[in-house]
């Protein structure tokens, strides 16, 4: 009886987060752009801002930058979501594999309704694989080191 309650409980939980990451999926589809939409609206010279949140020590490792785009680290975006303005066009990239960081941000900032947010499919890699433009990065930034 035990180890069929058990196998039960097992498998509601595996339905469960299934179904969470079938509609997490759902959204980062829904809030995405294409590095090739991205480079359409950004030639076509369309108000939208274009905002590197790339960890840390994943910027010092690569410095570049899309052209105009602002720089952020995550943890400033996720202690203050206003440094993205709500009432603009605005799409977010960083170079997590497993998106981790943006879905962080997604999950606040649809929260806080921001409907105007887009984040880049593929991050700077996948901008950069496309031939798209990089520029190096020279202002200063904290590595956020907790100390």
């Amino acid at each position: 009886m035990a180890v069929t309650l058990t196998a039960i409980c097992a498998l509601v939980l595996l339905v469960v987060l299934r179904i969470k990451r079938t509609k997490d999926r759902h959204e980062m589809e829904q809030h995405s752009i294409t590095p090739e939409a991205l480079h359409s609206l950004l030639a076509s010279s369309q108000d939208v801002l274009v905002f590197d949140i790339r960890q840390p020590l994943d910027f010092l490792a690569d410095s570049e930058i899309i052209p105009g785009a602002l720089r952020l680290s995550p943890k400033e975006v996720l202690e203050n979501p206003s440094l993205i303005p709500k009432e603009k066009d605005a799409v977010v990239y960083c170079t997590c594999p497993s998106d981790k960081t943006i879905r962080a941000i997604l999950h606040q900032v649809l929260a806080l309704h921001f409907l105007r947010i887009k984040f880049l499919k593929g991050g700077l890699e996948g901008w950069k694989a496309m031939g798209y433009p990089v520029e190096p990065y020279q202002k200063p930034f904290h590595l956020d080191t907790g100390t």
